[in-house]
C-alpha cells in the first residue's frame, strides 16, 4: 500500500509570465500605426466624428430605401386612383391590385431587406478599414 504522502515528483517548470494587455496605452506615443484605433477606444474628437460618420451614412442609407419602399407599395394605391383601369384589372381572374399589394409586397420587401444588410455590411467594412488602415 502507498504511503498518503507520497506526492508525485513534478518536473521543475518556469512560471509562465503573465502578459498585460491594454486596449490603448496612454504612453504611447500619438504618431504610431494605432492612432486612429486609440482615438475611437479614448472617444475624441476625432473618433467621435469617425463614429458620428458612420451613423450618417447608416442613416442615409436607411431613410433611402424607406423611400424606396414608400414609393413602390404607396405609389401603387395612386396608381390605381389614377388609372382605374390597372385597378380594375384582372390576372388568372385575380383583381391586380390583390396580387401587387398581397403577393407581390412580400418579395419586394424581402428584397429591399436584403440590399439593406448587404450594404449597411458595406459601410461597416469600409469604417473598419478606415479605422486600420496604417497611417503614413
Amino acid at each position: 500500500m502507498a504511503d498518503p504522502t507520497d506526492r508525485p515528483v513534478r518536473p521543475a517548470v518556469p512560471a509562465a509570465r503573465r502578459t498585460r494587455v491594454v486596449l490603448a496605452d496612454a504612453t504611447r506615443s500619438r504618431t504610431g500605426p494605432g492612432r486612429t484605433r486609440s482615438e475611437l477606444a479614448e472617444q475624441t474628437r476625432v473618433g467621435d466624428a469617425l463614429v458620428r460618420g458612420l451613423v450618417r451614412a447608416q442613416l442615409a442609407l436607411a431613410l433611402r430605401l424607406s423611400l424606396v419602399v414608400l414609393i413602390g407599395l404607396g405609389g401603387l394605391p395612386l396608381l390605381f386612383a389614377v388609372a382605374p383601369a390597372v385597378g380594375r384589372a384582372r390576372l388568372l381572374g385575380v383583381p391586380l391590385p390583390w396580387l401587387l399589394l398581397g403577393v407581390v409586397a412580400f418579395p419586394f420587401l424581402v428584397a429591399v431587406g436584403w440590399a439593406y444588410v448587404h450594404l449597411a455590411e458595406r459601410n461597416e467594412q469600409d469604417f473598419t478599414d478606415l479605422v486600420e488602415r496604417p497611417e503614413r
